[in-house]
């Protein structure tokens, strides 16, 4: 096989997939509770998302961001209605997202006449694997090997407001916040009450930007379009976004307050891919969708079903210690590393992933009904029970 081992894949190939099922060459089906990494909302293969696909495959790929692309307009005003932003940068993945918005605060810090902007991060963050989103990532495990970093990063514990306040205070070359509403990678670990307002009275009080990863938790995930929405009423200077937004073309975003976007002028930053036609066809559709069907609302309902049901059903096991979340972005952290437990999983027809080392990570599409919820929690339920 020619491709590079960047992978340890599990041993499955998927043929076709509708709604939250999964069904491999053999035709065996699986519930798929991770939706490509928090990227198919819409379930597999949605009508209307396929639909826009097939139509504007038909009509116009690309042209390049050399010429006026009307779907990637539409897309950008649908983006900013939902947001109470201004305005809209589309690239291809979440990590180019917060690269753009990693050179937006420079721009920003430069503007201020700071020589060497610097941005202030968190602990247990995951921002991306590009080199500068890489550093912004506060797991060393995946930053192994890739030095020299980028520098022009502060680390600070998450949800520590009062050390955030002391090192902007102490450093006045810091330009921007960029945090992660719900640490996805990091535990699935919501910001602690309060934590986004106290960031956003900092950034006001110093002239710093906000800048929201939304990249995992955006386009309905949480409970609203953007997890934000239910956090303390913080409106962020930036917001980067990608997974949910194309229900699995390959698109992201960088939505910006006006001030923030001015900073972006005619070769400031760019793509060749970003915002085509048929990415936007296709991320219009979702938007439309969960707009019309009132998607957000329904990840809202079914996540809190979700998390009812594992803790009745989880309620006595020894070995879980917490079960968090927002929304259908649900984590049941365990006391310890669990032996195999993807890979049982797959075996019994189920698709979830571990991060932080110790937390299940559950997320699965937002049409999730109440019985494949059901069929979800005692999944996890047999896969917790002792082995001999």
């Amino acid at each position: 096989m020619a491709l590079m081992n960047n992978y340890a894949r599990l041993p499955v190939a998927f043929s076709w997939g509708e709604g939250v099922w999964l069904y491999d060459s053999e035709g065996r089906r699986y519930l798929d509770a991770l939706a490509g990494i928090a990227v198919v909302g819409l379930g597999h293969c949605h009508p209307a998302v396929t639909q826009a696909i097939q139509s504007q495959a038909g009509t116009l790929l690309h042209t390049s961001n050399l010429y006026q692309i009307p779907l990637q307009e539409k897309l950008a005003d649908s983006l900013c209605r939902l947001s109470g932003l201004d305005a809209a940068f589309f690239c291809n993945s979440g990590a180019e997202a917060n690269e753009a918005a990693i050179k937006m605060a420079r721009l920003h810090g430069h503007q201020k006449g700071i020589a060497e902007p610097q941005i202030l991060v968190f602990t247990q963050a995951f921002h991306g694997r590009t080199l500068a989103a890489l550093t912004a990532t506060g797991n060393f495990r995946i930053q192994e090997g890739f030095a020299p970093l980028v520098p022009g990063f502060v680390r600070a514990p998450y949800g520590d407001s009062s050390t955030v306040r002391g090192l902007i205070a102490a450093n006045p070359a810091i330009a921007a916040i960029l945090v992660e509403p719900v640490q996805g990678e990091g535990g699935v670990r919501p910001a602690p009450e309060g934590f986004l307002a106290e960031l956003r009275s900092i950034c006001d009080t110093h002239g710093l930007l906000l800048m929201l990863d939304e990249v995992q938790t955006g386009i309905g995930r949480t409970g609203n379009f953007f997890a934000y929405q239910q956090l303390d009423g913080v409106v962020p200077d930036v917001l980067s976004l990608a997974k949910g937004l194309g229900n699995g073309v390959p698109i992201g975003a960088l939505l910006a307050r006006k001030a923030a976007a001015d900073l972006f002028g005619p070769g400031k930053h760019g793509t060749t891919f970003g915002g085509g036609p048929l990415v936007c066809a296709a991320a219009q559709a979702v938007l439309d969708t969960m707009e019309n069907a009132n998607i957000p609302a329904q990840a809202a309902k079914m996540g809190a079903l979700l998390q009812q049901k594992l803790r009745h059903a989880l309620a006595q096991h020894p070995q879980v210690q917490d079960i968090r979340g927002m929304g259908l972005m649900v984590g049941i952290e365990l006391a310890q590393k669990p032996e195999r437990l993807v890979e049982r999983a797959l075996e019994a027809g189920l698709l979830i992933n571990v991060t932080a080392d110790k937390v299940i990570r559950l997320l699965p599409p937002l049409i999730i009904s109440e019985s494949e919820i059901d069929l979800l929690v005692a999944g996890i339920v047999r896969l917790l029970e002792p082995t001999s």
